[in-house]
Protein backbone atom coordinates (compact mmCIF):
# COMPACT_ATOMS: atom_id res chain seq x y z
CA UNK A 1 0.00 0.00 0.00
CA UNK A 2 1.40 3.61 -1.03
CA UNK A 3 1.25 6.53 1.68
CA UNK A 4 0.01 9.32 1.23
CA UNK A 5 1.98 12.11 -0.85
CA UNK A 6 3.25 14.34 1.65
CA UNK A 7 4.13 17.95 0.73
CA UNK A 8 7.72 17.45 3.07
CA UNK A 9 8.72 14.11 0.36
CA UNK A 10 9.35 17.14 -2.30
CA UNK A 11 13.03 18.42 -2.22
CA UNK A 12 11.86 21.08 -4.74
CA UNK A 13 9.11 22.38 -2.49
CA UNK A 14 11.35 23.43 0.70
CA UNK A 15 11.11 27.46 0.00
CA UNK A 16 8.64 29.07 1.73
CA UNK A 17 8.11 32.92 1.97
CA UNK A 18 10.46 35.63 -0.10
CA UNK A 19 13.12 32.98 -0.44
CA UNK A 20 10.48 31.07 -2.76
CA UNK A 21 9.69 34.67 -4.34
CA UNK A 22 12.57 34.95 -5.11
CA UNK A 23 13.52 31.66 -6.67
CA UNK A 24 10.96 31.49 -8.43
CA UNK A 25 11.43 35.04 -10.11
CA UNK A 26 15.25 33.67 -11.45
CA UNK A 27 13.37 30.83 -12.99
CA UNK A 28 10.79 33.00 -14.55
CA UNK A 29 13.43 35.40 -15.82
CA UNK A 30 15.68 32.66 -17.11
CA UNK A 31 12.87 31.10 -18.67
CA UNK A 32 12.31 34.37 -20.60
CA UNK A 33 15.73 34.23 -21.20
CA UNK A 34 15.82 30.81 -22.55
CA UNK A 35 12.96 31.83 -24.99
CA UNK A 36 14.70 34.32 -26.40
CA UNK A 37 17.34 32.62 -27.61
CA UNK A 38 15.88 29.27 -28.29
CA UNK A 39 12.73 30.33 -30.21
CA UNK A 40 12.11 32.36 -32.94
CA UNK A 41 8.46 32.99 -32.66
CA UNK A 42 8.74 34.54 -29.27
CA UNK A 43 11.73 36.98 -30.80
CA UNK A 44 9.28 37.89 -32.96
CA UNK A 45 6.42 38.39 -30.89
CA UNK A 46 8.96 40.10 -28.42
CA UNK A 47 9.46 42.74 -31.16
CA UNK A 48 6.06 42.83 -31.91
CA UNK A 49 5.26 43.92 -28.38
CA UNK A 50 8.54 46.47 -28.94
CA UNK A 51 7.19 48.50 -31.92
CA UNK A 52 3.55 48.49 -30.63
CA UNK A 53 3.96 48.97 -27.27
CA UNK A 54 4.65 52.75 -27.50
CA UNK A 55 2.24 52.84 -30.72
CA UNK A 56 -0.49 51.86 -28.03
CA UNK A 57 0.78 54.51 -25.48
CA UNK A 58 0.66 56.98 -27.97
CA UNK A 59 -2.57 56.95 -30.06
CA UNK A 60 -5.41 58.61 -28.50
CA UNK A 61 -8.12 56.34 -26.71
CA UNK A 62 -8.78 55.82 -23.21
CA UNK A 63 -5.71 54.54 -20.37
CA UNK A 64 -8.17 51.19 -20.27
CA UNK A 65 -8.32 50.76 -23.98
CA UNK A 66 -4.27 51.13 -23.58
CA UNK A 67 -4.27 48.64 -21.17
CA UNK A 68 -5.84 46.63 -23.36
CA UNK A 69 -3.70 46.72 -26.47
CA UNK A 70 -0.60 45.95 -24.74
CA UNK A 71 -2.46 43.16 -22.26
CA UNK A 72 -3.32 41.41 -26.03
CA UNK A 73 0.42 41.54 -27.12
CA UNK A 74 1.40 40.05 -23.99
CA UNK A 75 -1.00 37.65 -23.82
CA UNK A 76 0.83 36.09 -27.18
CA UNK A 77 3.99 36.12 -25.36
CA UNK A 78 1.96 34.28 -22.43
CA UNK A 79 1.08 31.87 -24.98
CA UNK A 80 4.01 31.39 -27.06
CA UNK A 81 6.00 30.03 -23.70
CA UNK A 82 3.24 27.86 -22.77
CA UNK A 83 3.58 26.23 -26.15
CA UNK A 84 7.46 25.99 -26.31
CA UNK A 85 7.05 24.36 -22.94
CA UNK A 86 4.92 21.61 -23.96
CA UNK A 87 7.11 21.52 -27.22
CA UNK A 88 10.46 21.23 -25.04
CA UNK A 89 8.85 18.15 -22.73
CA UNK A 90 7.70 16.26 -26.07
CA UNK A 91 11.22 16.39 -27.44
CA UNK A 92 12.37 15.20 -23.73
CA UNK A 93 10.22 12.67 -24.09
CA UNK A 94 11.52 11.48 -27.38
CA UNK A 95 12.46 13.32 -30.86
CA UNK A 96 10.79 10.05 -32.52
CA UNK A 97 7.70 11.11 -34.54
CA UNK A 98 4.60 10.24 -32.83
CA UNK A 99 0.77 10.92 -33.88
CA UNK A 100 0.24 12.01 -30.04
CA UNK A 101 3.32 14.54 -29.93
CA UNK A 102 2.31 16.11 -33.27
CA UNK A 103 -1.09 16.20 -31.88
CA UNK A 104 -0.07 18.55 -28.98
CA UNK A 105 2.63 20.57 -30.44
CA UNK A 106 -0.29 21.44 -33.28
CA UNK A 107 -2.60 22.59 -30.28
CA UNK A 108 0.13 24.41 -28.85
CA UNK A 109 0.32 26.04 -32.34
CA UNK A 110 -3.48 26.39 -32.65
CA UNK A 111 -3.13 28.33 -29.19
CA UNK A 112 -0.54 30.76 -30.20
CA UNK A 113 -2.59 31.30 -33.64
CA UNK A 114 -5.85 32.24 -31.48
CA UNK A 115 -4.17 34.33 -29.13
CA UNK A 116 -2.89 36.32 -32.25
CA UNK A 117 -5.79 36.60 -34.00
CA UNK A 118 -7.69 37.81 -30.42
CA UNK A 119 -4.20 40.83 -30.66
CA UNK A 120 -5.38 41.30 -33.69
CA UNK A 121 -8.87 41.75 -33.29
CA UNK A 122 -8.44 43.99 -29.99
CA UNK A 123 -6.10 46.14 -32.10
CA UNK A 124 -8.51 46.45 -35.15
CA UNK A 125 -11.84 47.34 -32.94
CA UNK A 126 -9.84 49.99 -30.82
CA UNK A 127 -7.66 51.78 -33.90
CA UNK A 128 -9.79 51.24 -37.20
CA UNK A 129 -12.09 53.89 -35.71
CA UNK A 130 -9.19 56.25 -35.24
CA UNK A 131 -8.06 55.88 -38.75
CA UNK A 132 -11.79 56.06 -40.66
CA UNK A 133 -12.14 59.04 -38.47
CA UNK A 134 -9.12 60.85 -38.83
Amino acid sequence: MTTPYDIKQNPHKGNRGLTRAWHAAKNSWCGIVYAFKEESAFRQELTLLALLTPIALWIPVSPVEKCILITSLLLVLVVELLNSSVEAAIDRISFDHHDLSKRAKDFGSAAVMLALLIAALLWATICLPLVINW
